[in-house]
């Protein structure tokens, strides 16, 4: 669990719900010895990142909650959201500064030296564009399924 961010005692949670069928906070209270406000935050996170969801138990009017046990599911969906917000962040980011270095590149009264340099950075980052663009696909890949024509998932547990 250390891998999506979340501390030992979500990721302890985690592993006592992945076991059970559903759970309340109660149940889960008392299956950890965590106090009710430890236990609501670690749902919570467990929530966000989609290893646990809230579902509807006939006869309860309490919340209850299990565990994602499709681990390919769990894993695509955190990876996707992670990889896209790295593509939006950055290439942002190359936008602004391909519009400031050809501000410097275009002004006439810049220095040679200077020049050649934003020259330089400009395309340096543009080329890095390829890499997101290739992100994006990468996570399209993931969203639709497509990955998996490539590297299928294995019906048995050999290697």
């Amino acid at each position: 669990m250390d891998l999506y961010g979340v501390t030992p005692s979500a990721g302890r949670l985690y592993g006592t719900m992945y076991f059970e069928n559903a759970m309340t906070l109660d149940e889960m209270k008392e299956a950890l010895k965590m106090s009710k406000p430890s236990m609501s935050t670690a749902v919570r996170t467990l929530q966000e990142i989609n290893v646990v969801h809230k579902t509807w138990q006939k006869g309860s009017r309490k919340d209850v909650f299990v565990a994602e046990k499709n681990f390919f599911k769990s894993l695509i969906h955190f990876f996707c959201i992670k990889w896209m917000r790295e593509v939006r962040l950055n290439l942002e980011a190359i936008e602004m500064s391909e519009k400031d270095l050809q501000t410097v590149i275009q002004h006439t009264k810049v220095d040679k030296a200077i020049r050649a340099e934003a020259e330089r950075h400009f395309e340096l980052i543009h080329e890095s564009k390829k890499y997101y663009y290739w992100l994006e696909t990468l996570v399209d890949s993931f969203e639709t399924g497509d990955i998996f024509r490539y590297l299928p998932i294995p019906d048995d547990d050999k290697k």
